[in-house]
């Protein structure tokens, strides 16, 4: 198996500088598409056959260096007693949102191989297939409770924030379940087979300092700290992480994920030596003439060494109309142009 991600992880010495894209199996790649026609997204999240199937196409087609498996934040969120959809209008809708101490009571901490059996089917049918690690997700508490109370994607997180800042114990009781869930539904994965596993904080950024540090940190450090004990790589992504790197390193995280909207070597400095890193190309520089494209990734790639290890990926998810051939270019950019 190509280990080298796991070992970047590490902050091992490597041959090359490894690659994987956020989003990697999406919208995309024709290949998905051709999948996607068939079913909704949500039955194609729970049909093993097909997570797998889609898991594995960026890995044979973009030679990426670690698979991610197919599903999204929300299948855990739904688990725990919430009605998920999906809108092509509206992305993701939660109906009856959490904001009343009787509405988390009604949430459970699911058991995952109980009510969600085909996460733990797809992991095995791919560790029989792959060979590259495979990394399981989740989505981080606070940006789970987001969408729990929201009912969906937001603007500006206003019920979100009105309940931590005027009914911060009912902020508190609903994510200590989450991140009882978060911890159960990640700790299933990795026990199912999963190398490595990433927390997403997407919307972590909407937050100033203070608040995170109050907020939210207790519960990711609770998160990973437990997580780390089942002896796998832990990676933590907040988008727009910029004014929250003297926060984030208080985690005991393995790898920090870094978006684009800060120099990879000011977060290196920020962060010390103490994590390897993984980022941070813009998505939209995939649109690049190809030859502009591979100077940011010799830019970022050398800004990489000065951590203590580094795994190249975009600084958030490859957006649906990247042109596929472009990925394909990007990912072999990465591996000639860092080889040892």
């Amino acid at each position: 198996m190509n280990d080298i991600f796991l070992k970047a992880c590490r902050g091992e010495e490597v041959p090359y500088t490894p690659v994987w894209i956020m989003r990697q199996a999406g919208r995309y790649l024709p290949e998905y598409q051709a999948v996607r026609a068939e079913v909704d997204f949500l039955t194609l999240c729970k049909t093993p056959e097909l997570a797998a199937k889609v898991t594995l196409q960026p890995v044979e087609k973009l030679k990426v260096d670690a698979a991610i498996l197919f599903s999204d934040i929300l299948i855990a969120v739904e688990a725990m007693g919430m009605h998920l959809e999906f809108s092509d209008r509206k992305g993701p809708v939660l109906s009856d949102p959490v904001r009343t101490k009787s509405g988390i009571d009604r949430l459970v901490i699911p058991d995952t191989e109980d009510s969600m059996p085909f996460v733990i089917e797809a992991i095995k049918i791919l560790r029989s297939q792959l060979n590259v690690p495979l990394i399981g997700f989740s989505g981080a508490p606070f940006t789970l409770a987001t969408y729990m109370i929201e009912g969906g994607s937001s603007k500006n997180f206003l019920n979100t924030k009105r309940m931590m800042f005027q009914n911060p114990g009912l902020f508190s009781l609903l994510m200590d379940k989450i991140t009882m869930t978060v911890i159960s539904y990640l700790s299933s994965q990795i026990r199912a087979g999963a190398q490595a596993v990433q927390l997403f904080d997407t919307w972590a950024g909407a937050l100033a300092p203070e608040d995170y540090k109050e907020f939210v940190l207790p519960s990711v450090k609770r998160a990973i700290a437990e997580l780390k004990k089942e002896g796998v790589p832990v990676i933590y992504f907040v988008n727009e992480c910029a004014a929250l790197l003297k926060e984030i390193k208080k985690t005991t995280a393995d790898v920090i994920g870094i978006d684009w909207r800060i120099d990879l070597k000011d977060a290196i400095k920020g962060l010390g030596k103490k994590f390897a890193v993984q980022g941070n190309l813009d998505p939209c520089a995939l649109f690049l003439p190809h030859e502009k494209m591979e100077d940011k990734v010799k830019d970022i790639l050398w800004k990489g060494e000065f951590a203590k290890g580094h795994i190249f990926n975009l600084g958030h998810g490859i957006l649906p109309e990247s042109p596929a051939e472009n990925a394909v270019a990007l990912v072999e950019a990465v591996h000639r142009f860092s080889e040892r």
